[in-house]
């Protein structure tokens, strides 16, 4: 039986501020990293290890990871993690090819496909502040709801058009061969992901909500097939 870790990152700076994030590039806060490091803790307490970690390409998801996957040893059994650079990104100057060593490393894949949505023009706009000026109910629309759109920015129905083939390309492979998986990625790529697990209808899931730093780890059998679902949020 596999392991599946969704972890949803830790607070960033606009986080802290109220801001729309999106594709904005903002590191964690001080906050966001000791709540990466209490996933960790309790990773490490629920007796899990991590085979495999994917994240978005984005440095508050990528921080969210290190942290997570660096803190305790146990959770990796003492292996060191390479972030596993695509292999066509021409900036590498090829040490990206390095194919690694199972035996001693986890590689960290970030990825694109798992990045935040696109909030469109709301981007490092103040929540409360767009909240008065279009309404309370209009933003929550824009943050919850499956397929409207914020202006110019991506639905959550955009969002899974990405993100759900490359979970099941990609991640579930891993998961099929019985290896651990940690994702650590952003509140809306992450309610996409879950959607597909848990079979949300539209009208659902505006209810989900995501906390920052909360594992939530499913068990997956050999078919791919969601047998158990844990929050680690106590």
């Amino acid at each position: 039986m596999s392991k599946l870790i969704l972890l949803r990152h830790g607070q960033s700076l606009w986080n802290a501020a109220n801001k729309f994030t999106g594709w904005v590039d903002v590191p964690l806060s001080e906050r966001g990293r000791a709540e990466a490091t209490i996933a960790s803790c309790k990773l490490r307490d629920a007796g899990y290890k991590i085979d495999v970690c994917f994240t978005s390409m984005l440095i508050r998801a990528i921080e969210t990871a290190i942290v997570c996957m660096t803190e305790c040893d146990e959770i990796r059994g003492g292996k060191i993690p390479i972030i596993q650079h695509a292999t066509d990104d021409p900036n590498w100057h090829g040490w990206n090819k390095y194919e690694g060593d199972p035996a001693q490393e986890i590689p960290i894949c970030p990825s694109a496909l798992l990045d935040e949505r696109y909030y469109g023009a709301l981007q490092g706009l103040n929540k409360a502040e767009m909240a008065e000026k279009y309404g309370a109910e209009q933003v929550r629309i824009w943050r919850r709801s499956y397929s409207e759109k914020p202006p110019g920015g991506e639905s959550l129905e955009d969002t899974a058009k990405r993100t759900i083939p490359f979970f099941h390309d990609r991640i579930m492979t891993h998961l099929k061969k019985g290896e651990n998986v940690l994702v650590a990625a952003h509140g809306n790529s992450l309610r996409s992901i879950i959607m597909d697990l848990d079979q949300l209808t539209p009208e659902e899931v505006p209810l989900l909500e995501l906390a920052t730093g909360v594992p939530i780890v499913y068990e997956i059998d050999a078919e791919g097939q969601v047998i158990n679902k844990i929050t680690l949020d106590t």
